[in-house]
């Protein structure tokens, strides 16, 4: 609709055209990718910005940040998952990169909107689902059928939320009204992430001790797991086309970067944070 000028502006997740390229994908999150901090630095200042307005510029669209959900929960299951075998023939709800992934350790990966999951979950017609994180799922009720509460997400580490206008619409504004409308949508992707950053907490506390919800972990053996089948669902996206590939380079190389940095900075300051004071 926005692309064909019939509405002037969206805010979505990118990753849903991705089956018009694969490239959309990496604008939103992608298995084992950025932090919402690690995307912004890749946007901003890795090449990333550049690259989203070439794909989207082909689609007749201008795209940039507006809003994050940040580290996302790896989903609800009825049953405690010890092993990639336990992934076998699961029903699971999980859209992108993730639900290929699950694919391929033989789930079967369902795509549905938000309002459907619910019915299909108590239905017994998905075994698992995920959707965002505590403050969102508290409000899905998800645990009336999936007591299982396991974490961390490998699918959606930081989803970015795009703010998507139609280009002929963008071309014809003032520069002074682009920059308000981008100084706006950062704003927004700022104003976002802090929100989920409050509100997360108290609602896993929720969760926990009103609902009767029980975290799990994830074990090695399954995000291992994860990772291989990753790896080979990446090998087939930069087949695609030369610039999903240049596009997943970039989006690699910033990763490695950003990655080492995080590792000796936020990574090893919060968990001796966290051990010294208990948390």
């Amino acid at each position: 609709e926005v692309a064909s000028g019939n509405a002037q502006m969206y805010h979505a997740a990118d990753y849903y055209w991705k089956g018009k390229h694969p490239g959309w994908a990496y604008f939103t999150t992608v298995p084992f990718g950025l932090t919402d901090a690690e995307m912004n630095a890749w946007i901003q200042w890795g090449g990333g910005q550049e690259l989203w307005d070439e794909l989207a510029g082909g689609f007749g669209l201008k795209c940039m940040r507006c809003g994050n959900t940040g580290v996302q929960m790896g989903g609800w299951f009825r049953k405690e998952m010890n092993s990639p075998d336990d992934f076998k023939g699961l029903k699971m709800r999980m859209p992108g990169f993730g639900g290929d992934v699950l694919a391929k350790l033989g789930a079967s990966p369902v795509s549905l909107p938000g309002s459907q999951i619910y019915e299909n979950l108590i239905s017994g017609a998905l075994d698992a689902t995920e959707w965002v994180g505590p403050w969102n799922d508290y409000f899905m009720k998800f645990y009336e059928a999936a007591k299982y509460y396991y974490y961390p997400g490998f699918h959606e580490p930081g989803a970015t939320l795009a703010l998507g206008i139609n280009k002929k619409f963008w071309d014809g504004l003032s520069k002074s009204d682009q920059i308000m409308i981008t100084a706006a949508a950062l704003a927004e992707n700022d104003i976002m992430m802090a929100e989920y950053n409050a509100k997360n907490g108290e609602y896993l506390a929720r969760l926990i001790n009103d609902q009767g919800v029980k975290l799990r972990k994830f074990n090695d053996d399954i995000y291992d797991a994860f990772g291989e089948a990753s790896a080979e669902v990446f090998a087939e996206v930069v087949k695609h086309s030369d610039l999903a590939k240049r596009i997943h380079e970039s989006f690699v190389k910033s990763r490695t970067a950003v990655g080492g940095w995080a590792k000796i900075s936020d990574q090893a300051y919060i968990a001796q944070r966290n051990r010294v004071l208990g948390l």
